[in-house]
């Protein structure tokens, strides 16, 4: 195997300069978890069994170009580098894309339906192109396991940094920019975050650097390249794994919002709700290089899931008045998800580095192509579930609920989710990669620790 170079330290700035390329990732997927469904059926006014199955089609479009981006990235040479130059080559087609999806066309509804699949797959697509190349990114940073969990770590406060301004700020800048008109308001919050996306985008370019190489004389047919996912069973279950947890994680981010304006009757406290959540998960992504100290990545995953699973089920017996209780609850499910998204980007990069022990070649970016994939795919398995709920409890869009579609909305924040932490703790029983094997593959690829 031919000698990688790879620095064991990472300097903070930049981890810091990685972390901000996913805060403006989620300018986009914190409006996606949160509002997104809420945007379809209230504001553009489409039905919500509509909505649902639209999100489950366009993540099946998704399959083929998740797979397809990365095997792009991982055959791109030039000379800033083979995953960095996406970050400035897609910056200003996702922020246009997402302009365009929240923007509200002068259509019927069958139009509306037409537009609102066009643009979320343009918008999809434009996600895909940025962001499996910044996933892939972090698996060539470094080789080392305990920096790629720091590394991760920063990546996810990155990350629920942009959530927590995304659930904080956005309904009050469609107030605000659109002064009374919500349609206007929503289209020119996109706009304000596009250009925000750009400049974080730049600057992660900028302060990064790849360390770590494909083997000179690596034959890359794509063929193969995906017929070695589905022989890495490590990889296979955090497929899996990332799968469940983003429904778990969509359900609960999605449902708040009607949670709160239907159940709650409290529609003053969404931003502060989701804001909370952002602010606990962020929390618990930057404790996860101390708990790891502790515990394995697979024990640690086993637990924090159980308890998730416990509380959500807790949660469905609070009355919707103990508002602060409510909330602290809902805060303790956020430091408990916070560390999944570490954990399970670390232990992909893991699992790169025993695709290539297994079978020679490296595939970084159909590794991290198919982990985001998963990721998209469980957000749109609860996005559909969701919407299909609410329209066969007959769900009607800024009306008082019947008992049945209140009932369902609870359900969908509480149970559901807990139905899908207790799979989660199964699945990762799995998972076989610990730090004993990662040493051992390391030194028998040369890399430097």
């Amino acid at each position: 195997m031919q000698q990688k170079s790879s620095s064991q330290q990472l300097s903070f700035g930049e981890k810091a300069g990685y972390a901000v390329g996913d805060t403006a990732s989620n300018l986009y997927w914190g409006v996606f978890s949160g509002f997104l469904l809420y945007f379809y059926t209230d504001v553009f006014g489409l039905s919500p069994a509509a909505v649902g199955t639209m999100l489950l089609v366009t993540r099946i479009i998704d399959a083929f170009t998740d797979p397809m981006m990365g095997a792009l990235a991982d055959r791109t040479k030039t000379k800033l580098g083979k995953f960095r130059p996406y970050l400035l080559w897609g910056a200003l087609p996702i922020a246009s894309a997402g302009v365009l999806t929240f923007t509200v066309p002068d259509l019927d509804d069958s139009g509306k339906l037409v537009y609102a699949y066009c643009s979320y797959i343009l918008m999809m697509l434009a996600y895909t192109f940025i962001n499996v190349p910044y996933g892939a990114l972090l698996g060539v940073m470094t080789s080392n396991s305990q920096q790629r969990t720091m590394l991760t770590s920063f990546r996810f406060i990155g990350a629920f940094s942009g959530g927590i301004f995304v659930s904080q700020y956005t309904l009050k800048l469609v107030e605000w920019l659109g002064q009374g008109d919500e349609k206007l308001g929503w289209q020119l919050t996109m706009v304000l975050y596009g250009v925000i996306a750009i400049l974080l985008f730049v600057f992660t370019f900028l302060v990064t650097k790849e360390r770590i190489e494909a083997p000179q004389k690596q034959a890359t047919p794509i063929k193969e390249d995906i017929l070695d996912l589905f022989k890495n069973k490590p990889w296979v279950v955090l497929f899996c794994l990332a799968l469940i947890v983003m429904v778990t994680i969509t359900l609960r981010g999605s449902s708040g919002t009607y949670y709160f304006k239907y159940y709650v009757e409290r529609e003053d406290l969404i931003g502060d709700f989701l804001t909370i959540y952002m602010i606990s998960l962020a929390i618990g992504a930057a404790s996860t290089p101390l708990l790891t100290k502790f515990l394995d990545k697979k024990t640690l995953l086993m637990l924090l899931m159980a308890t998730v699973a416990v509380l959500s089920i807790v949660f469905y017996f609070v009355p919707k008045d103990q508002i602060w209780l409510i909330f602290a609850i809902h805060a303790a499910i956020g430091l408990c998800l916070g560390p999944k998204s570490p954990l399970v980007f670390s232990m992909y990069a893991d699992t790169a580095d025993y695709s290539e022990y297994k079978t020679g070649r490296r595939a970084t970016a159909m590794i991290f192509s198919a982990a985001a994939f998963s990721q998209k795919l469980g957000g749109a398995v609860a996005g559909a579930m969701i919407g299909w709920t609410l329209g066969a409890l007959g769900y009607v869009a800024n009306q008082a609920q019947t008992s049945g579609s209140e009932h369902g909305i609870v359900l969908l924040m509480t149970v559901v989710p807990a139905i899908f932490a207790a799979l989660a703790v199964f699945v990762v029983r799995f998972y076989s990669l610990d730090e004993a094997q990662m040493k051992m593959l390391h030194s028998a690829l040369k890399y430097d620790r």
